[in-house]
């Protein structure tokens, strides 16, 4: 990899955040030291530390061997037999937490439902009956296309409980990205609900089944939840979603749930430890989606143990991820690790701004949350309203926040501790992909000092390098390729039905030098050298810097930037609310710059804020990094989780008037206002 450049923040680099002396005393890991000397062990005794490790989840019968690596296919915890739903469920009974709560649920309207675990135990087996009831066994398919409802999280457990294996669509996804998932792992039975409703807005999601059902032959049957109140097709004057049902292939989940002769009684089955879990795709860069496949014991204990840690969970903590369950962090940290670890975990189905930007704050003053797990995206669009949300609620019960997605600038993690943490909570800056399962690299906040913008050191087990394009290890902050040595428990086992691409897209790039590399202390397996896909650096302190997909770097002249990086320098300045950077085609230098730039309220567009601009990232950054064009822009193109599209971003920067498909977009207007004000 040719030199990257990074970025010379207005803030220290190096100033340090500690958690209080209170908060250390009372951490899982109080310590630096600690945390040194439980990852040295980790990775000089693998076999040993992740056998003690085990004994955090429940197992039905003990393995008799850590791992086998077949490079690049890893199998975890051999011999041994454990099921998911058991551990997130069955064992608290048995415990005080039988009647604590386990999943809180806030609808969009304010609505909220509480399930205990004694009464979520009840409604997973139940469900679990109605799934065999309608043919589902163990190895077969469902895929759940929901919105951010309770019956989400008792499908997912009653697949998990039967050893069905789930996959989760996003709510947001149009029929035509349902009807190719459901294609790809051949699902029997789909679980909806005739709609869904999300900043006051009606989500037709059962008619985009009916249309994506038009062509998936392997679904026998659909499972539609009521949440919309929708109406029959004789009826559609109302305003209301439309919701046809089709005989001998749909039925009501309140139907089905409610038959007299339904048992609330169904064991969980013992399944192996590598038998699979879940089927997550994720966006590939050929186009069409990977199915990344994870199994159940490694991907259990991960979850667990990363829970625990990493947000230094206690028992009478409230915790709140704000993510959707249609990505693999709602799947990780909203239902498997915080159950399994006998949490009470909140479950949002609205958005930060409805009915106005307080409603994150009004959430957490209500339940009294604890620990707050949100994306960088949403923190830097709610500074961009004004402290004046934040400090219409009581927010003093927040001890830890998090942030997960994508890199956070220097600039939000601040405005995050100052006005949301108010000065005393630490921030787990946390890395992590939908391939790994679970967090890989975050503080551990009564450990690990944290600097704002750096997601810092790695968790135990886990060992990453940073390399050049010629496989040798990047100097000291010099950026390079972010790898993983070695496998860890949850990371992806394969692409479903493609082990071939599997293989090529993670782990060809430095096949090679694995070979050169040191075999590890667990039962002397060969490095794999794992392409995380993302580019990094590593300071002088071994702290991480993520410097975003290696996809979103742009090549000027031979110089590679990070688009996080730009990005960052433009929020740095102080008119500057959130940015968005991608690269276009430029005849001399490859390519150039075209930043979207969003301003705060009350700053106005001109040109000599746009020249402004362009001289700060040089002065920021380097002058190799001045965008060629600032294109302001009131709001940029998200999805409903928050996440930017820069693809449609792109297009529009390239001169494209077909920008592809806008039907995961919160609001598709947004593309054409992009359209009418681009610089071409």
């Amino acid at each position: 990899m040719s030199e990257q450049h990074t970025i010379n923040s207005s803030l220290d680099e190096n100033r340090k955040f500690s958690a209080s002396k209170e908060f250390s005393a009372n951490a899982h890991i109080k310590s630096i030291s600690e945390y040194k000397q439980l990852y040295g062990h980790s990775v000089k005794n693998p076999e040993q530390f992740w056998k003690e490790q085990s004994q955090l989840i429940h197992w039905f019968k003990p393995f008799n061997k850590v791992l086998e690596w077949n490079k690049p296919f890893c199998m975890w915890f051999l011999g041994g037999k454990t099921n998911v739903a058991y551990n997130c469920l069955d064992r608290h009974l048995s415990t005080a937490r039988k009647n604590k709560a386990a999943i809180i649920w806030e609808g969009d309207n304010g609505e909220t439902k509480t399930y205990t675990y004694q009464q979520l135990h009840r409604e997973v087996c139940k469900f679990a009956n109605v799934l065999k009831q309608k043919n589902i066994a163990k190895g077969d398919r469902v895929c759940i296309y929901m919105p951010m409802v309770p019956e989400l999280a008792i499908a997912m457990l009653a697949c998990a409980r039967i050893g069905a294996v789930h996959s989760i669509v996003f709510g947001g996804f149009s029929a035509h990205s349902l009807r190719d998932r459901i294609n790809d792992c051949q699902a029997k039975l789909v679980v909806t609900t005739d709609a869904g409703i999300r900043g006051g807005k009606i989500v037709p999601l059962k008619e985009n089944v009916d249309k994506s059902l038009e062509e998936c032959p392997s679904v026998q049957s659909v499972i539609v939840s009521r949440r919309a109140n929708a109406v029959s097709s004789s009826n559609s004057s109302s305003g209301s979603a439309i919701c046809h049902m089709k005989d001998g292939r749909d039925f009501w989940w309140d139907d089905e749930m409610n038959h007299e002769n339904l048992s609330s009684v169904c064991d969980a089955v013992e399944m192996e430890s590598e038998d699979p879990l879940f089927i997550l795709y994720t966006s590939g860069t050929t186009g069409k989606p990977k199915g990344i496949l994870h199994t159940t014991a490694g991907y259990l204990l991960y979850t667990t143990l990363t829970f625990k840690h990493i947000f230094d969970y206690h028992e009478e903590d409230t915790f709140w991820c704000t993510a959707d369950i249609g990505w693999v962090t709602g799947h990780s940290y909203i239902v498997y690790g915080p159950l399994s670890n006998g949490a009470t975990t909140l479950m949002f189905e609205g958005t930060p701004f409805y009915p106005d930007p307080a409603r994150f704050w009004q959430v957490v003053e209500k339940y009294k949350v604890n620990i707050f797990y949100t994306a960088p995206t949403a923190i830097r669009a709610l500074a961009k309203e004004g402290i004046e949300w934040t400090n219409k609620y009581d927010l003093s019960s927040l001890r830890l926040l998090g942030t997960v997605g994508e890199p956070i600038n220097p600039e939000a993690w601040m405005w995050y501790y100052d006005n949301i943490g108010k000065k005393r909570c630490p921030i787990v800056d946390t890395w992590w992909q939908t391939e790994t399962g679970g967090i890989l690299i975050s503080p551990i906040p009564g450990a690990i000092a944290q600097k704002p913008g750096s997601a810092t050191l790695p968790f135990f087990g886990v060992q990453p390098v940073v390399l050049k394009e010629d496989g040798t290890e990047a100097a000291v902050n010099e950026g390079g390729y972010l790898t993983i040595k070695y496998p860890w428990p949850s990371m992806m086992r394969t692409i479903y039905g493609d082990p071939e691409r599997f293989k090529q897209t993670y782990f060809s790039k430095f096949a090679n030098l694995s070979e050169t590399l040191p075999a590890s202390p667990l039962a002397g397996i060969s490095a794999g050298l794992y392409f995380t896909g993302d580019g990094a650096r590593k300071d002088e302190d071994g702290y991480f810097w993520l410097m975003g997909r290696i996809d979103d770097v742009i090549n000027i002249a031979g110089h590679r930037l990070g688009t996080a990086e730009i990005e960052s320098a433009l929020v740095s300045h102080k008119s500057v609310a959130e940015a968005a950077v991608v690269p276009r085609p430029h005849e001399v230098k490859g390519q150039s710059i075209y930043a979207y730039v969003t301003l705060k309220q009350g700053v106005d567009k001109t040109h000599l804020l746009k020249d402004e601009l362009i001289k700060h990232v040089a002065a920021e950054i380097s002058p190799i990094a001045k965008p060629e064009v600032i294109h302001f822009a009131d709001n940029l193109p998200k999805t409903r989780s928050g996440k930017i599209m820069r693809r449609i971003l792109k297009a529009i920067a390239e001169g494209k008037e077909d920008v592809g498909d806008t039907t995961t977009l919160a609001d598709p207007s947004v593309v054409a206002q992009l359209l009418q004000t681009r610089e071409i």
